[in-house]
Protein backbone atom coordinates (compact mmCIF):
# COMPACT_ATOMS: atom_id res chain seq x y z
CA UNK A 1 0.00 0.00 0.00
CA UNK A 2 3.07 2.77 0.22
CA UNK A 3 4.85 2.19 -2.85
CA UNK A 4 8.97 3.75 -2.94
CA UNK A 5 10.05 4.84 -6.26
CA UNK A 6 13.76 6.03 -6.32
CA UNK A 7 15.09 8.35 -8.95
CA UNK A 8 17.93 11.17 -9.54
CA UNK A 9 18.49 11.25 -5.95
CA UNK A 10 14.74 11.52 -4.79
CA UNK A 11 12.96 9.28 -3.40
CA UNK A 12 9.18 9.02 -3.46
CA UNK A 13 6.57 7.34 -1.37
CA UNK A 14 3.20 7.04 -2.83
CA UNK A 15 0.16 6.18 -0.90
CA UNK A 16 -1.28 3.36 -2.97
CA UNK A 17 -4.98 2.89 -1.80
CA UNK A 18 -6.65 5.46 -4.29
CA UNK A 19 -9.94 2.80 -4.14
CA UNK A 20 -10.43 3.49 -0.97
CA UNK A 21 -8.97 7.73 -1.32
CA UNK A 22 -5.63 6.78 0.61
CA UNK A 23 -7.41 6.54 3.51
CA UNK A 24 -4.82 5.44 6.21
CA UNK A 25 -5.02 1.88 7.69
CA UNK A 26 -2.19 0.12 10.60
CA UNK A 27 -1.22 -1.97 7.43
CA UNK A 28 -0.28 1.04 5.53
CA UNK A 29 1.51 2.97 8.73
CA UNK A 30 3.62 -0.31 8.87
CA UNK A 31 4.63 -0.01 5.22
CA UNK A 32 5.30 3.39 5.51
CA UNK A 33 7.53 2.94 8.79
CA UNK A 34 9.58 0.09 6.68
CA UNK A 35 10.00 2.59 4.05
CA UNK A 36 11.28 5.71 6.76
CA UNK A 37 13.43 3.57 8.78
CA UNK A 38 15.06 2.13 5.25
CA UNK A 39 15.09 5.63 4.16
CA UNK A 40 17.03 7.28 7.15
CA UNK A 41 19.94 5.34 6.41
CA UNK A 42 20.44 5.93 2.53
CA UNK A 43 23.03 7.71 1.93
CA UNK A 44 21.66 7.40 -2.23
CA UNK A 45 18.52 9.66 -1.13
CA UNK A 46 19.21 13.38 -0.86
CA UNK A 47 15.41 14.19 -0.94
CA UNK A 48 12.13 12.33 -0.37
CA UNK A 49 8.37 13.05 -1.70
CA UNK A 50 5.27 11.73 -0.73
CA UNK A 51 2.00 11.71 -2.55
CA UNK A 52 -0.85 9.87 -3.00
CA UNK A 53 -2.36 7.90 -5.90
CA UNK A 54 -5.31 8.50 -7.76
CA UNK A 55 -8.09 11.27 -7.19
CA UNK A 56 -6.48 12.58 -3.54
CA UNK A 57 -3.50 12.45 -1.30
CA UNK A 58 -5.53 10.98 1.22
CA UNK A 59 -9.02 11.12 3.02
CA UNK A 60 -7.59 10.64 6.52
CA UNK A 61 -7.33 7.55 8.46
CA UNK A 62 -9.99 4.93 7.83
CA UNK A 63 -12.23 4.83 10.86
CA UNK A 64 -12.96 1.54 9.83
CA UNK A 65 -9.58 0.93 10.97
CA UNK A 66 -10.25 2.65 14.26
CA UNK A 67 -11.30 0.56 17.70
CA UNK A 68 -9.37 -1.99 17.06
CA UNK A 69 -9.46 -4.23 20.58
CA UNK A 70 -5.30 -3.89 19.81
CA UNK A 71 -5.92 0.14 19.54
CA UNK A 72 -4.07 1.15 22.15
CA UNK A 73 -0.78 -1.22 22.15
CA UNK A 74 -0.69 0.48 18.29
CA UNK A 75 -1.44 4.28 19.94
CA UNK A 76 2.17 4.82 19.92
CA UNK A 77 3.89 3.40 16.99
CA UNK A 78 1.36 4.93 14.73
CA UNK A 79 1.94 8.72 16.31
CA UNK A 80 5.71 7.64 16.11
CA UNK A 81 5.49 6.94 12.48
CA UNK A 82 4.48 10.37 11.59
CA UNK A 83 7.62 11.48 13.82
CA UNK A 84 9.70 9.13 12.13
CA UNK A 85 8.92 11.06 8.69
CA UNK A 86 9.27 13.91 10.33
CA UNK A 87 12.61 13.40 11.91
CA UNK A 88 13.93 12.04 8.17
CA UNK A 89 17.50 13.54 7.77
CA UNK A 90 16.71 14.40 4.35
CA UNK A 91 14.59 17.24 3.08
CA UNK A 92 10.79 15.91 2.76
CA UNK A 93 8.10 17.16 0.45
CA UNK A 94 4.40 16.67 0.44
CA UNK A 95 3.04 16.73 -2.94
CA UNK A 96 -1.09 17.19 -2.58
CA UNK A 97 -3.73 17.45 -4.24
CA UNK A 98 -7.84 16.83 -3.98
CA UNK A 99 -8.57 15.24 -0.52
CA UNK A 100 -5.98 16.03 2.21
CA UNK A 101 -7.85 15.86 5.81
CA UNK A 102 -6.93 15.04 9.02
CA UNK A 103 -4.03 12.25 9.39
CA UNK A 104 -3.16 12.52 5.95
CA UNK A 105 -2.81 16.34 6.97
CA UNK A 106 -0.66 15.15 9.69
CA UNK A 107 1.18 13.40 7.48
CA UNK A 108 1.89 16.20 5.08
CA UNK A 109 2.59 18.35 8.33
CA UNK A 110 5.46 16.06 8.85
CA UNK A 111 7.22 17.50 5.71
CA UNK A 112 9.43 20.14 5.37
CA UNK A 113 7.84 21.61 3.08
CA UNK A 114 4.25 21.28 0.97
CA UNK A 115 3.68 21.55 -2.65
CA UNK A 116 -0.30 21.93 -3.20
CA UNK A 117 -2.53 21.55 -6.29
CA UNK A 118 -5.36 25.02 -6.67
CA UNK A 119 -8.08 22.49 -6.53
CA UNK A 120 -6.49 20.84 -2.95
CA UNK A 121 -8.87 20.71 -0.31
CA UNK A 122 -6.89 20.39 3.00
CA UNK A 123 -8.79 20.15 6.65
CA UNK A 124 -8.83 18.84 10.29
CA UNK A 125 -12.10 17.25 10.63
CA UNK A 126 -11.45 15.44 14.03
CA UNK A 127 -14.35 17.75 15.60
CA UNK A 128 -16.61 16.45 13.24
CA UNK A 129 -15.99 12.87 14.09
CA UNK A 130 -15.81 13.51 17.96
CA UNK A 131 -11.92 13.08 17.65
CA UNK A 132 -8.95 14.77 19.45
CA UNK A 133 -5.28 14.54 17.90
CA UNK A 134 -2.75 12.23 18.38
CA UNK A 135 -0.61 12.37 15.95
CA UNK A 136 1.06 15.25 15.98
CA UNK A 137 -1.89 18.16 14.70
CA UNK A 138 -2.07 20.35 17.60
CA UNK A 139 1.78 20.61 17.27
CA UNK A 140 2.45 20.94 14.13
CA UNK A 141 -0.74 22.96 12.72
CA UNK A 142 0.24 26.33 14.88
CA UNK A 143 3.56 25.65 14.05
CA UNK A 144 2.39 26.27 10.52
CA UNK A 145 -0.21 28.60 10.58
CA UNK A 146 0.22 30.14 14.23
CA UNK A 147 -1.86 29.59 17.11
CA UNK A 148 -5.46 31.80 16.05
CA UNK A 149 -5.53 30.14 12.54
CA UNK A 150 -4.85 26.66 13.45
CA UNK A 151 -7.82 27.18 16.20
CA UNK A 152 -9.82 28.43 13.29
CA UNK A 153 -9.25 25.10 11.59
CA UNK A 154 -9.52 22.55 14.11
CA UNK A 155 -12.87 24.37 15.75
CA UNK A 156 -14.55 24.74 12.19
CA UNK A 157 -13.24 21.85 10.27
CA UNK A 158 -13.43 23.79 7.13
CA UNK A 159 -11.48 23.24 4.22
CA UNK A 160 -8.90 25.34 3.14
CA UNK A 161 -8.02 25.65 -0.57
CA UNK A 162 -4.63 25.14 -2.05
CA UNK A 163 -4.71 28.95 -2.64
CA UNK A 164 -5.78 29.58 0.86
CA UNK A 165 -3.61 27.12 2.16
CA UNK A 166 -0.56 29.32 0.27
CA UNK A 167 -2.12 32.56 2.10
CA UNK A 168 -1.96 31.41 5.06
CA UNK A 169 1.31 29.37 5.25
CA UNK A 170 -0.17 25.75 5.42
CA UNK A 171 1.33 25.11 2.15
CA UNK A 172 4.98 26.71 0.16
CA UNK A 173 3.81 26.20 -3.07
CA UNK A 174 0.41 26.53 -4.99
CA UNK A 175 0.33 25.64 -8.60
CA UNK A 176 -2.11 24.25 -11.28
CA UNK A 177 -3.70 20.65 -10.58
CA UNK A 178 -2.06 19.72 -14.20
CA UNK A 179 1.65 21.09 -12.76
CA UNK A 180 1.98 19.64 -10.00
CA UNK A 181 4.07 16.98 -10.22
CA UNK A 182 6.48 18.79 -12.35
CA UNK A 183 6.43 21.49 -9.33
CA UNK A 184 7.26 19.35 -6.97
CA UNK A 185 9.73 17.23 -9.18
CA UNK A 186 11.42 20.63 -9.75
CA UNK A 187 11.76 21.57 -6.47
CA UNK A 188 13.17 18.18 -5.29
CA UNK A 189 15.35 18.92 -8.34
CA UNK A 190 16.76 22.02 -6.77
CA UNK A 191 17.00 20.53 -3.54
CA UNK A 192 18.91 17.77 -4.31
CA UNK A 193 21.55 19.87 -6.55
CA UNK A 194 23.21 21.50 -3.15
CA UNK A 195 25.09 19.92 -0.98
CA UNK A 196 22.88 16.70 0.28
CA UNK A 197 25.37 17.03 3.50
CA UNK A 198 24.56 20.62 4.32
CA UNK A 199 20.87 19.90 3.60
CA UNK A 200 21.05 17.32 6.09
CA UNK A 201 23.29 19.48 8.79
CA UNK A 202 20.95 22.59 8.13
CA UNK A 203 17.54 20.63 8.80
CA UNK A 204 19.50 18.90 11.90
CA UNK A 205 19.90 22.53 12.82
CA UNK A 206 16.75 24.03 13.01
CA UNK A 207 15.74 20.73 14.66
CA UNK A 208 17.76 21.14 17.80
CA UNK A 209 17.76 24.55 17.44
CA UNK A 210 14.04 24.49 18.21
CA UNK A 211 13.57 24.08 21.87
CA UNK A 212 16.75 26.08 22.33
CA UNK A 213 16.21 30.18 23.67
CA UNK A 214 17.34 31.80 20.83
CA UNK A 215 20.95 33.23 22.48
CA UNK A 216 21.60 29.49 23.12
CA UNK A 217 20.57 28.66 19.13
CA UNK A 218 23.04 31.11 17.91
CA UNK A 219 25.73 29.84 20.49
CA UNK A 220 25.23 26.16 19.59
CA UNK A 221 25.34 27.16 15.54
CA UNK A 222 28.62 28.88 15.90
CA UNK A 223 30.21 25.45 17.66
CA UNK A 224 29.27 24.03 14.18
CA UNK A 225 28.11 20.81 15.76
CA UNK A 226 28.04 18.55 12.48
CA UNK A 227 31.52 19.98 10.93
CA UNK A 228 31.58 20.75 7.51
CA UNK A 229 29.72 18.44 4.89
CA UNK A 230 31.91 15.56 3.02
CA UNK A 231 30.63 16.46 -0.10
CA UNK A 232 31.10 20.29 -0.15
CA UNK A 233 32.80 22.09 -3.74
CA UNK A 234 36.32 20.30 -3.85
CA UNK A 235 34.63 17.44 -2.16
CA UNK A 236 32.32 15.80 -4.32
CA UNK A 237 29.72 12.88 -3.35
CA UNK A 238 30.78 9.92 -4.21
CA UNK A 239 28.93 8.13 -7.19
CA UNK A 240 26.37 5.37 -5.90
Amino acid sequence: MIVREDKDGVATLTLNRPEKLNAITREMLIGLRGHLDAIAADETVGCVVVRGAGRCFGAGHDLADTGRTDEGAWRHFDAETVDALEKLPQPTIASVHGYCFTGSLELALACDLIVCAESAQLADTHGARGLVPIWGMSVRMPERVGRARAKDLAFTGRRVSGAEALRIGLADYCVADSELAAATAGLAAQITANSWGTNRMTKALYADEAAMTRAGALAYERTRPYGLPADRPGHPREAS
